[in-house]
């Protein structure tokens, strides 16, 4: 089937090579500021998306991001930012990369076009109706993602796609296609750039509205994160000293006691 590949469609800037710092910067910055238009058309999908998303992951459910390249690593980035966000389980948000670990620091040779082995890497994880494949790729004619969302879709599964072509093979095998079509890139091609810029506009929609319909967050605060570090310890004291009206040695040795903002305002309403 023919589609239209924009990903692959001639910059709309000539002659980089002759253009000075300030130019190259300001070019690029024009083309960005398209993206977040892009991204807004693709609420309704998104919204559609996050909805299905809950509703399965209150029974337990789980989200899968699969792709290749740099479609690959921002969705273990996104995955991997869950955690220390929001205090959840590595094993209910996971991203899966063409190549593996490697892959992350590495082109891994032909990964993407092997058809077969992303569904193979997701049975490894006992792959249930519960769950959410989310595919990745630009381009959207990634054999190695398409290939995992056709087998995920025929035992149940529900896929969706974020890409940037409209009407991508990608589109045509998942339930929720979401293409956010970003246009020409300023170096052409070169989709780590809008294309990957919009892909983590849209991840960070997904995690994040979905995290909140999971109860954690409470007003406005992060307040199940992991406090990994001083910075996090500082912010954690300074909600309790705001939500509690206690001084900060008391919302230092409450945050120490119970191990989280979240357990800490629960044990204070029960007192």
């Amino acid at each position: 089937m023919s589609f239209m590949k924009i990903t692959e469609q001639p910059s709309l800037h000539e002659d980089l090579e002759q253009q000075s710092v300030r130019e190259l910067l300001e070019g690029i910055n024009e083309e960005d500021r398209k993206v977040a238009v892009a991204v807004q058309v693709c609420i309704p999908q998104i919204e559609k998306l996050v909805n299905e998303i809950v509703e399965r992951m209150q029974q337990g459910g789980r989200i899968f991001y699969i792709g290749a390249g740099t479609s690959g690593r921002l969705g273990v980035l996104d995955a991997s930012e869950i955690p220390p966000t929001f205090g959840m389980p590595d094993t209910y948000i996971i991203g899966i990369i063409a190549g593996g670990e490697q892959a992350l620091r590495h082109p891994v040779e032909n990964a993407e076009d092997d058809v077969i082995s992303g569904w193979k890497e997701l049975e490894t994880y006992h792959i249930t109706d519960k769950d959410t494949v989310i595919g990745i790729a630009a381009s959207g004619t990634t054999p190695y993602v398409i290939g995992a969302l056709q087998e995920a879709r025929k035992h149940g599964v529900l896929t969706a796609a974020i890409g940037s072509n409209p009407d991508s093979p990608l589109s045509q095998v998942a339930d929720i296609p979401i293409e956010m079509v970003v246009g020409p890139e300023f170096v052409t091609g070169s989709s780590r750039m809008k294309s990957g810029t919009g892909q983590k506009m849209i991840l960070n929609m997904i995690s994040t509205t979905v995290m909140i319909k999971l109860g954690r967050v409470k007003g406005n605060r992060m307040v199940n994160m992991q406090l990994s570090n001083q910075k996090l310890v500082d912010r954690g004291v300074q909600m309790l000293i705001e939500e509690l009206h206690i001084n900060k040695e008391e919302a230092k040795q409450m945050l120490q006691q119970y191990g989280s903002v979240k357990k800490a305002l629960d044990a204070s309403k029960t007192k």
